[in-house]
């Protein structure tokens, strides 16, 4: 078997994601993703790979090589369409809504008219989002009409497309943390307390991780939020809210790690690297079907 770890930088996750298919015997190599020419509907030399391992951290690239890569016929993990739905925000919200997950309350507006109309009739504060981004970037909890309409100006300023749509989400009162949750072919095998003083808590903006156990009822919300968006190896964001409980925030199709690894002492490259042996050899579909072998369940500290 030989997978192909398409990336465009070799960061801690890669490098363990690495090893862990190297101690299961599998042949990795590692693409880089500004180097990589494509043809459409021509597999040239990736007929030598058995799947596709989806780490860019540009949003496009990785959403046209693997529509590309799985249109040769290589199964990529995640696909196209996880990629699309997880990394726009209001996909993402729309999908979960679709399946009945319990997520905050989003409205949507096309005009800073419309956004701040909207937003007054919530009240404050809310939360503004661009629809594509990540670690907790441009976000802003809008306090007051002053900072609704000097945020909404300087968007419609910066113009661009992400821009041009204003996701406006309520805010949540959360305890001074939110949960970060793994989930790979359908199971959620690991999740952290992401704590901050800030109400910004992902790792990337200073937020601590420390272990938070896999009750029932996250165990059932993440798999649902899952399947919501198509499956996959995914992170899902959720918020404690205290009349409704467990919301989902956001999913992200391309997780780090690093930083989940050591509080929970759980492999999550190893999960990572089993679940795409598992899609090699049985399909996506039924990849999703068989819980993940008993030994990826504790980091061995190896990697």
């Amino acid at each position: 078997m030989r997978i192909a770890l398409f990336c465009s930088l070799v960061r801690t996750e890669e490098k363990w994601l690495l090893e862990a298919f190297r101690r299961r015997g599998v042949d990795v190599e590692v693409v880089h993703d500004r180097s990589t020419i494509l043809e459409v509907g021509v597999p040239g030399s990736w007929n030598r790979f058995d799947a596709v391992l989806m780490r860019s951290l540009s949003h496009w690239q990785a959403l046209h090589a693997a529509q590309l890569l799985e249109d040769i016929g290589l199964p990529v993990i995640n696909p196209a369409a996880v990629i699309h739905t997880c990394a726009d925000k209001l996909l993402t919200t729309a999908a979960l809504a679709r399946a009945g997950v319990p997520t905050p309350r989003v409205r949507i507006a096309f005009s800073p008219e419309g956004a701040l109309q909207a937003i007054e009739e919530w009240g404050y504060p809310v939360v503004l989002k661009p629809v594509l981004g990540s670690w907790g970037r441009l976000l802003a909890r809008v306090n007051d009409r002053e900072a609704a309409e000097a945020l909404l100006e300087h968007k419609e300023t910066l113009g661009g497309f992400a821009h041009g749509v204003y996701y406006i989400q309520e805010y949540i009162s959360k305890p001074g943390r939110d949960i970060r949750a793994f989930v790979v072919g359908g199971e959620t095998i690991a999740a952290i307390y992401r704590s901050s003083e800030h109400w910004i808590t992902n790792t990337a903006r200073g937020g601590r991780a420390s272990n938070c156990p896999i009750i029932p009822e996250l165990a059932e919300i993440c798999a649902r939020a899952a399947a919501a968006v198509g499956g996959g190896a995914l992170a899902i964001d959720l918020l404690e809210d205290p009349q409704r409980g467990l919301l989902v925030n956001e999913i992200n199709h391309s997780m780090e790690f690093r930083n989940s690894v050591e509080p929970t002492g759980v492999d999550i490259p190893g999960a990572i690297a089993d679940f795409v042996i598992r899609v090699v050899r049985d399909g996506w579909t039924a990849a999703h079907s068989h819980p993940l072998p008993q030994e990826v369940g504790r980091w061995n500290g190896s990697a």
